[in-house]
């Protein structure tokens, strides 16, 4: 992440209203060429819609239902993604298949489920199913149609037939036998924005790499197609950004490559050389491309130079003062030599390479300054320059914004957006959805990539919204989005789930979701309306409760490990908040004696709560906090006799 120059928690109130659901333009702007009416005016609130993370653009059902046999039939086109056939396997044997075996088009039927998968059988069976094919649909967009028992999928391109075979796998019921029922669906969908994905950019530990493969596959989930390594503290994108790498950690990031293509996720490798680099350096310009070469000989296609964080007043070699001069304009131009060199010199030489991305230094305004217009009239046109917005943490971004970030800029935008990222005040959580964001937003952009949490695996719930956001930004719903965010992570289980939603409320508030703990705080309100305890002691309980039950049950068991310090300071806050309630309870009654023995009991509870420490990746302790402004609250409340009243 970039280091916070503000106060990151604002006053600022995000609504979570109900966004309409309808279909979305394409990642142009406009629709589909195609998608005139019809589809994209078809509200996607079905049952089938619901059931689908993203939501799709268009979903419809039909009137009949296919069967899962026990032997079902694969008719894969020339070609085909082989990562998608496999996801289609998978898929199928989950919901009861026992056998599927590839077969030729004259082999298909017999009374056995037939799948078909892109070529000519796909097309054939979408239009016999009433649905069209992908011609007309944008990049990663892709066709599916089930009835009459025979289920066709076709996408765009490679990666729009993955996705569709991430989707049948959610349509699909989830059984060990065969007979299963799934429903008649047609479903036509593509994303709102090109890049869509997740940026690990923050300060503090980085995540290990079993969490980074375990990312790849959550953001292949949810159809995200980008991970930019950024970690702040590699020294090898930093401080020794000149340096090759060990072999062993080289082979690491290759093994991070493979995985990611096979996701059909874009690896960005992003090397920030600002701390030390001498622009005018035919030098260092072959240092950098030294780097990216030995990342391309291992896979990578997509680089960034990120040159944020750094100071633009002063230089870092005599020549640069000497051939730029000062201030803001020369350090932009500075900085649009360097990367017009790394573009012209690396990217355009290698075929396959994606467009060069650039965090700028200026990165969080829309301010017109010689910087910024140094960069729009000298950068080369092709590169992609990130912004997080008016704001390091901006609590919203406007359409209008997001234009004026274009304008200003003069280039394509990549938002950094940096949420849920904690590195600025790690003592909290961030377990609320993506939120403040407009919807339209997304078709303004070259895309959008989130940055995280220090946790990788407490961070899923936050990132998960972010996917159905920047696919289907006209249908997202945050508080909809969070809650089928949190069933997934559960696992389906209930008593999990509700587990984890209320875990997740006492972590719940940010720069984009300032109002913390809403649920809690609602039962709270409620309480001191109409005076019932019996409701409030029933929630408190199952907070309390929660982070047992995580511990217990919850299946990411590093998301119970990496939050460890906070699922036990919400217990204990818990514990203190259900003996304020009965102290409020005795002092309502009269009952002293009661009222004294928790008055002198309660002290040493909130003491326990705060004990409770985060430790950094430089031992530093740091005290978490849970549900503050309304556990602390409302326990000081009714020490104070003011919850009586």
């Amino acid at each position: 992440m970039h280091r916070t120059r503000t106060a990151a928690t604002t006053g600022l109130a995000v609504a979570l209203a109900v966004l309409p659901l309808a279909g979305m333009t394409g990642p142009s702007g406009a629709a589909p060429a195609h998608e005139s009416g019809g589809d994209r005016a078809r509200p996607t609130a079905t049952a089938t819609a619901a059931a689908l993370s993203p939501v799709p653009q268009s979903v419809h059902d039909r009137s009949d239902h296919l069967t899962v046999t026990r032997t079902v039939a694969l008719v894969a086109g020339p070609g085909t993604d082989a990562p998608a056939l496999a996801l289609v396997t998978r898929a199928l044997k989950d919901a009861g298949a026992e056998r599927v075996v590839r077969a030729g088009h004259a082999a298909a039927g017999g009374g056995r489920l037939t799948v078909y998968v892109d070529g000519a059988g796909a097309e054939r069976t979408l239009e016999e199913l009433g649905a069209r094919g992908t011609a007309g649909l944008p990049a990663e967009g892709y066709a599916l149609a089930a009835g009459r028992d025979r289920i066709a999928l076709a996408g765009k391109d490679a990666t729009g037939t993955y996705y569709a075979a991430q989707t049948l796998s959610q349509l699909l019921p989830h059984r060990t036998r065969p007979g299963a029922r799934m429903r008649g669906t047609v479903v036509r969908d593509w994303p709102a924005t090109a890049l869509r994905g997740v940026i690990e950019g923050f300060y503090g530990t980085p995540w290990s790499h079993a969490a980074r493969l375990d990312q790849l596959d959550f953001a292949a989930r949810h159809k995200m197609n980008i991970y930019v390594y950024s970690p702040k503290d590699d020294a090898y994108l930093r401080e020794k950004w000149r340096d090759p790498y060990p072999a062993a950690q080289l082979n690491r990031i290759r093994e991070l490559v493979d995985r990611a293509r096979a996701r059909h996720v874009e690896f960005t490798y992003a090397l920030s050389p600002g701390l030390s680099v001498c622009y005018s350096s035919d030098a260092d310009v072959k240092a950098l491309t030294a780097k990216f070469a030995t990342l391309w000989g291992i896979g990578v296609r997509t680089f960034a130079v990120p040159l944020d964080d750094i100071s633009y007043t002063k230089w870092n070699c005599a020549a640069d003062k000497a051939k730029f001069g000062t201030g803001g304009g020369a350090a932009g131009t500075a900085q649009a030599q360097l990367l017009n060199r790394v573009n012209r010199e690396f990217i355009a030489r290698h075929r396959g390479a994606r467009p060069l991305q650039m965090v700028p230094t200026e990165y969080y305004d829309l301010k017109a300054t010689p910087y910024k217009a140094a960069l729009a009239a000298k950068l080369d046109a092709d590169v992609l320059v990130e912004w997080t917005g008016v704001g390091v943490l901006a609590p919203t971004m406007t359409v209008a914004q997001a234009k004026q970030a274009r304008q200003v800029f003069g280039h394509p935008i990549l938002v950094w957006d940096n949420y849920p990222v904690n590195d600025y005040v790690s003592k909290r959580l961030m377990l609320g959805p993506f939120n403040g964001r407009a919807p339209g937003v997304p078709a303004q952009l070259a895309g959008l990539t989130a940055n995280p949490m220090i946790q990788p695996a407490a961070s899923k719930l936050a990132l998960a919204t972010v996917a159905d956001y920047t696919w289907n930004d006209r249908a997202y719903d945050a508080r909809a989005s969070w809650g089928a965010a949190i069933e997934e992570l559960a696992g389906g289980d209930a008593r999990t789930a509700r587990a984890l939603r209320a875990f997740a409320d006492v972590n719940y508030t940010s720069a984009i979701n300032p109002h913390q703990a809403p649920e809690l705080s609602a039962a709270l309100d409620r309480f001191r309306k109409d005076g019932r305890a019996r409701p409030l002691d029933a929630v408190l309980s199952g907070l309390r409760d929660a982070p047992g039950v995580l511990r217990d049950r919850l299946p990411d068991r590093d998301f119970a490990r990496e939050s460890a310090p906070w699922l036990d300071a919400t217990r204990a806050w818990a514990v203190a908040a259900r003996d304020a309630l009965r102290l409020i309870v005795a002092d309502r009654s009269g009952d002293g004696a009661t009222a004294r023995q928790l008055r002198a009991r309660i002290p040493g509870l909130v003491t326990k709560a705060k004990s409770y420490v985060y430790v950094d990746m430089k031992g530093k302790r740091i005290p978490v906090v849970v549900g503050d402004g309304v556990l602390d609250t409302f326990v000081a409340d009714a020490l104070a006799g003011r919850g009586a009243q």
